[in-house]
């Protein structure tokens, strides 16, 4: 079998990979489909983001979804031939933030495709990938395997959407619309925002936005002045979800957010200046928000009911073989939002 490795900075290759049998609470899954995300675009492009570099050769891929070939001899509720979403994230359960169901910040957690640890976490880009039986999810035939590996990322944007408490008939601002920022226009429409307003600095994953339900899109690069008039009278948004991890982005988002208002930082880039003064004047509650937890289950159920479709930020899919076009084509925002590989 061949997954897709990440060597260095730009060099990505297709190489053979071990497969094992499954332990006796383990399930073999034969990959058919995985999402391109903003993290393996950092392994590719610069080896890493922040101090997680890439130490050694590791798989990519943390979005996946596929069809269970083999399991254990104790894993008595799931079958070959079942169709799943693979939940990445693995807690230890037993360290004290586990212990205290604040599994998302595991002090030994487990997560594939990371080279937050080393060894690293092989990834799941690979034709077949062994996991605990835990972390499979069985997905409905009304579902697709493109659909079923957003569960990963949508589970991020649910998470989003628990911290910042209810949100039904709030007014909402998204600023950065790439796939996590256009899911939580999604997730936000579905837990009754009544406006929700989304700014990026490129005009094509506004048009998505657009189509994930987005009330207003903005181009910020190209007319800043939309959003600056939010600004007035202490401000409109009673919610920021702030997606771009980019500095100016907060800044001028926070000065639309009225007093009083709830502010959720999801985007990860470099270290960024808070504007304290504006926080305290206008009473406002900031809260981050990392990947998820129970969040997982939740995502396949509501898109398993149709109760939440992600196809709009699905753009392109492509052979696993041609893994460098697909993440060219991922990094061009100007063409692409989610693309995704497709495995046999």
């Amino acid at each position: 079998m061949h997954g897709v490795i990440i060597h260095a900075p730009k060099d990505l290759r297709i190489e053979p990979i071990e497969v094992r049998d499954p332990g006796p609470h383990e399930v073999r899954v034969r990959i058919e489909c995985g999402g391109i995300c903003g993290s393996d675009l950092h392994y590719y492009h610069n080896g890493g983001f922040g101090t997680v570099r890439i130490k050694e050769p590791m798989a990519l891929g943390h979005e996946t979804a596929g069809t269970i070939d083999a399991v254990g001899s104790e894993v008595h509720h799931l079958e070959t031939g079942m169709r799943v979403a693979l939940n990445p994230s693995q807690p230890c359960g037993t360290c004290k933030f586990c212990r205290k169901g604040q599994s998302t910040h595991c002090l030994n957690m487990h997560y594939f495709g990371s080279a937050m640890r080393f060894p690293h976490a092989q990834g799941m880009f690979r034709q077949m990938l062994v996991v605990k039986e835990n972390q499979v999810f069985q997905i409905p035939d009304s579902m697709s395997m493109s659909e079923a590996a957003n569960a990963e990322p949508l589970s991020v944007a649910l998470h989003a959407i628990r911290q910042a408490g209810s949100l039904v008939g709030q007014k909402v601002l998204i600023t950065g619309c790439g796939p996590i920022g256009a899911l939580v226009v999604i997730a936000a429409r579905y837990a009754g925002a009544s406006e929700i307003v989304v700014t990026d600095v490129s005009d094509f994953p506004l048009t998505i936005a657009h189509k994930a339900g987005a009330s207003t899109t903005i181009n910020v690069a190209a007319h800043p002045e939309e959003l600056a008039h939010y600004s007035a009278d202490k401000g409109y948004f009673d919610v920021l979800f702030e997606a771009s991890g980019n500095e100016a982005a907060f800044r001028s988002a926070v000065e639309t957010v009225c007093p009083g208002g709830r502010v959720i930082q999801l985007g990860l880039g470099g270290e960024m200046g808070i504007v304290m003064n504006t926080i305290v004047t206008k009473e406002l509650q900031l809260l981050g928000s990392f990947r998820f937890d129970a969040e997982f289950g939740y995502a396949v159920d509501l898109m398993s009911k149709k109760l939440i479709d992600v196809s709009p930020v699905i753009t392109a899919a492509l052979p696993f073989q041609q893994a460098v076009e697909a993440f060219d084509l991922a990094g061009d925002r100007a063409r692409a939002m989610k693309v995704q590989l497709t495995f046999d």
